[in-house]
């Protein structure tokens, strides 16, 4: 309903899926960034950070670090307020 706050938990999570069914992920980036640029109401999406490591050995684990480095990017460029949770301090970002 309008004005109910919605709680995207987790986006890491939701990518994997969309990966493991083939879907064309870019054209879920774009739906999804669609959808949460029209806000109803407050919304709030928890993530994983999954670049800050080595480089997978493996072509599918490069394609999945790469494909959430790019859908983090898009939802915090459609965000007003994006924080990175380390050791459960907030660390404003945006």
């Amino acid at each position: 309903p309008d004005g109910q706050p919605v709680l995207i938990d987790c986006l890491t999570l939701w990518l994997t899926n969309h990966m493991l069914a083939e879907h064309d992920v870019e054209a879920e980036f774009r739906r999804l960034a669609d959808v949460l640029s029209r806000p109803r109401g407050p919304w709030f999406v928890v993530s994983n950070e999954v670049g800050q490591g080595i480089v997978p050995d493996n072509a599918l684990a490069r394609r999945f670090r790469d494909a959430a480095g790019r859908l983090n990017q898009d939802v915090a460029a459609v965000a007003g307020t994006v924080l990175l949770m380390v050791a459960g301090l907030p660390l404003k970002v945006k």
